[in-house]
């Protein structure tokens, strides 16, 4: 995911923070406050037929000095410790976005639908929740130290903000449900992560560097076409070609498809290891949900994206194939000769991913899709928002599977929604999946967990326990994330040198499983197993993997799952 759409998820964190602070401090007051403070400075939390009143200076005053005030301090030994930082931390949180931003990502649609949910929890007579919520957020933003649950608060357009605290209490908790499954699946079975001592030597090391020079060859291509509408549509895909003299029609190309609203340099380590191996790495960029077309949408000039990028992404990779199969053939290019076009690899990120298994056979399945998303959207983590965007499309099924993908490496993909119940059972080559723990965007449990298990073999799973969305992806794409603040939807992300260890690992299986189609199979074999998985893995980041999960921990899997 790039940095716009982190903005909107912190939009969203933020409006849970506040629902959150506020039902801390009337748990705080207990009804025992002085109700009497100025009505446009005062937050009132209802509870039934009660009702406790917050002034703002009280609320200023305890994010300044870190202390909650005097007449709450008899009731704050009631709260657990974290629940006292929380609130104080929540008061002092900032938001860094622009009011132009703010605005704009406030009137989109998946914006709008938050602020909905949102809304319900504001007592208001008017029914205009969404209308006051847009408005303080933007109005708030423009304040001189910038939008905070302070400034908000002042900023809100009525007398009072009147907050119904138990369906505050709904809406806060329901926040991104997937992910705190996950958590609790992980700890259920926790028995059956305990570590293994390997048995086998391993004799040489594939997450170092191959002998060979990478090279980088920079294409622009135009590909005209015909969308699920009808329309005619020209895609200009900017393509990134690694590659060495090492290289060998024996060896696959391999295609790189990104992370929504991201770039073609998500996985440039992992090109340039792969590359220096002898591979050709093509890593792509998809013009309708890249990083430039989502700061375009910010700015309202189009839609943060169209449902037939869906269907335009697994193409994209189609087309790109095409292109360089003539490449192959063109006289005095240094990569003729050189490619293996119709023995190919596909490695995706995240909505990447999602484009990795369409490629490799898996079917859209959108009838439970589009009854799914027309409930609260509150409750869904980001990656199965973006799915939502999927029920615009005019059929159910689609199938856009390209039978040059030989293989397909899915990391940390998005799922749950798009591929229905039989979708994933669809796919026809080795497939290897990539989850981590605290991926809060695309929650392994019900993004990678349950879809590995409709896979068909031969598959495996990649568990970072510890891995968060972003640990995967080149640290110079994950610089914005410095001083994010975390929230139960965002944030939180162990990126750069933190997570080196989980880029580490990642290039080692990448070029192992590479391998698995040319004649060095059998030497690179093992390091496609739970013992290699142990032997990599460090105290920050311990790595599992297993071909098939175990008939109990799938009871396990389906018991959260329907919860």
């Amino acid at each position: 995911m790039g940095r716009s759409w982190e903005s909107l998820k912190t939009v969203a964190g933020f409006l849970g923070a506040l629902g959150k602070t506020l039902a801390v401090s009337i748990a705080l007051t207990q009804f025992g406050g002085n109700t009497s403070a100025i009505a446009a400075d005062t937050v009132v939390v209802r509870l039934g037929l009660f009702t406790e009143s917050i002034s703002l200076a009280e609320l200023q005053k305890a994010a300044k000095t870190g202390e909650l005030p005097e007449s709450l301090q008899p009731f704050t030994k009631r709260l657990p410790e974290q629940q006292r930082r929380f609130l104080l931390g929540a008061l002092g949180m900032n938001i860094p976005m622009n009011v132009v931003t703010i605005d704009k990502l406030a009137n989109t649609q998946i914006g709008t639908s938050i602020l909905s949910d949102f809304a319900t929890a504001l007592a208001r007579k008017d029914k205009a929740g969404v209308q006051a919520l847009r408005a303080g957020l933007v109005l708030g933003s423009a304040a001189p130290q910038g939008l905070s649950i302070l400034s908000f608060i002042a900023a809100y357009p009525s007398k009072r903000l009147e907050i119904d605290l138990p369906q505050a209490f709904i809406v806060a908790g329901n926040l991104n449900t997937a992910f705190w499954r996950t958590q609790q699946f992980m700890l259920a079975i926790a028995p059956q992560l305990d570590p293994k001592t390997p048995q086998i030597p391993f004799t040489f090391d594939p997450s170092q560097p191959g002998n060979a020079e990478v090279k980088i060859l920079n294409l622009s291509l135009n590909n005209q076409k015909r969308d699920a509408y009808g329309g005619q549509s020209q895609r200009k895909i900017p393509v990134d070609i690694y590659w060495s003299t090492a290289a060998t029609p024996d060896k696959p190309i391999i295609v790189f498809s990104h992370g929504f609203a991201s770039v073609r340099t998500d996985l440039r380590y992992l090109a340039e290891h792969l590359a220096s191996h002898g591979y050709v790495v093509a890593a792509l960029e998809h013009p309708g949900s890249n990083g430039e077309n989502t700061n375009l949408a910010l700015q309202g000039k189009t839609r943060v994206m169209k449902p037939q990028e869906f269907l335009y992404r697994p193409q994209d990779i189609s087309f790109v194939l095409d292109e360089l199969e003539k490449l192959n053939q063109t006289a005095n290019n240094p990569l003729q000769g050189k490619l293996a076009t119709n023995k190919a690899m596909v490695v995706g990120y995240s909505f990447g991913g999602a484009t990795a298994l369409a490629l490799a056979g898996a079917e859209f399945q959108l009838e439970h899709l589009k009854q799914r998303c027309k409930k609260n959207l509150t409750i869904l983590s980001l990656g199965e928002n973006i799915q939502c965007i999927a029920q615009e499309l005019p059929e159910n099924s689609y199938q856009l599977r390209d039978p040059r993908i030989k293989q397909a490496i899915a990391l940390n993909p998005i799922t749950s929604l798009l591929f229905g119940e039989t979708g994933l059972t669809k796919i026809q080559v080795p497939t290897l999946v990539l989850a981590g723990s605290a991926d809060k965007t695309a929650p392994a449990l019900t993004e990678q967990i349950v879809g590995f298990d409709k896979i068909p073999s031969p598959k495996w799973l990649v568990g970072i326990v510890g891995g968060t969305h972003l640990s995967i992806k080149d640290p110079s794409t994950t610089l914005d994330q410095v001083g994010q603040p975390n929230t139960p939807i965002s944030g939180g992300e162990v990126v750069g040198e933190k997570a080196a260890d989980v880029r580490k690992y990642l290039k080692a299986i990448a070029l192992a499983f590479a391998a698995q189609m040319t004649p060095e199979a059998k030497n690179y074999a093992i390091f496609l197993t739970p013992d290699y998985a142990q032997f990599a893995s460090t105290p920050a980041f311990p790595f599992r993997l297993i071909t098939q999960i175990p008939p109990d921990d799938m009871a396990i899997v389906k018991e959260f799952v329907n919860k």
